[in-house]
């Protein structure tokens, strides 16, 4: 008697201790649900573009949404403006310098609950080999079967040596809005 109560409680203690320790799982992304778009000012009004190819890692639990790890790798080169010839100067040596930096890297650090499905996200990107930190505001949704966080945040393109030489600095303003949606499922 006293052997199967241990055995039991042992049990029982490996099971609870599995529940609670379970990882996240992995979870893809639904491309034709999801967009990174950027706005920038310019004399003539705000131009805008999206980005084309890009790919996801990550890892969430819809119960413990404060343990997601995200990482999104974009490739430079997709971004398409709403004019072919903005969207050369874009990816070109002056601003994004898509040859030679051909990703954009974004990584969640964490999620910090602020309402029933918002979080402030605190996030590093990466462009042309500067890292910086941004903080935003996100929702997210999630029913178990899909999951689907949008935000946006604003970057200083000079700090990441985007512009900043030549006659466009003075032209383009100097604050990038980044907006993304990103819709994903669990795999499998």
């Amino acid at each position: 008697m006293r052997v199967g109560l241990i055995a039991a409680l042992a049990l029982a203690t490996v099971l609870l201790s599995d529940e609670a320790g379970a990882e996240p799982r992995d979870w893809v992304v639904i491309v034709q649900d999801s967009a990174i778009t950027l706005r920038v000012g310019t004399p003539l009004g705000n131009r805008v573009g999206r980005f084309e190819r890009w790919t996801g890692d990550i890892r969430f639990d819809p119960e413990v949404p404060e343990q997601a790890r995200v990482g999104i790798e974009v490739q430079a080169a997709s971004l398409r403006m709403n004019n072919s010839a903005l969207t050369r100067t874009a990816v070109g040596t002056s601003f994004l310098d898509s040859g030679r930096h051909p990703s954009i890297l974004f990584r969640l650090r964490g999620l910090e609950p602020t309402g029933p499905s918002s979080f402030t996200a605190r996030a590093d990107i990466t462009m042309k080999g500067v890292t910086r930190p941004v903080v935003f505001p996100v929702t997210l949704r999630s029913d178990g079967a899909r999951a689907q966080m949008a935000g946006g945040f604003s970057l200083d393109r000079a700090v990441f040596g985007i512009g900043t030489g030549g006659p466009w600095n003075g032209l383009i303003g100097r604050q990038v809005r980044v907006d993304v949606v990103l819709a994903t499922r669990p795999v499998g």
